[in-house]
């Protein structure tokens, strides 16, 4: 069993920056981040390999970066000129490699961006 803390969520202004972390309680390959709207499903941010491949989703290209520190079983993401339409639940995910079935989730944190 692999437990997920996040931390870093909070109320920012558009065009404000925030900054999301996930430690884990163990070395695993494959950490990725996960938003949920309200009524929305939850669907994939960004995602990082222990060896530091990336994937964004396009809507936070350019803004968002994912990185992790494999020393510290943390991972993080950089959020920068936030939008509205980005509030959610951010949900820390992890895996242990590509193709494993079983996925493991932290409790969120919630994003909210608004004047």
């Amino acid at each position: 069993q692999v437990q997920l803390v996040e931390s870093g969520g909070g109320l920012v202004q558009p065009g404000g920056s925030l900054r999301l972390s996930c430690v884990a309680s163990a070395s695993i390959g494959v950490m990725a981040w996960y938003r949920q709207a309200p009524g929305k499903q939850r669907d994939s941010v960004a995602s990082i390999t222990s060896g530091g491949s990336t994937n964004y989703a396009d809507s936070v290209k350019g803004r968002f970066t994912i990185s992790r520190d494999n020393a510290k079983n943390t991972m993080y993401l950089q959020m920068n000129s936030l939008k509205p339409e980005d509030t959610a639940v951010y949900y820390c995910n992890a895996k242990w490699s590509p193709t494993s079935v079983r996925n493991y989730w932290g409790q969120g944190t919630q994003v909210t961006v608004s004047s």
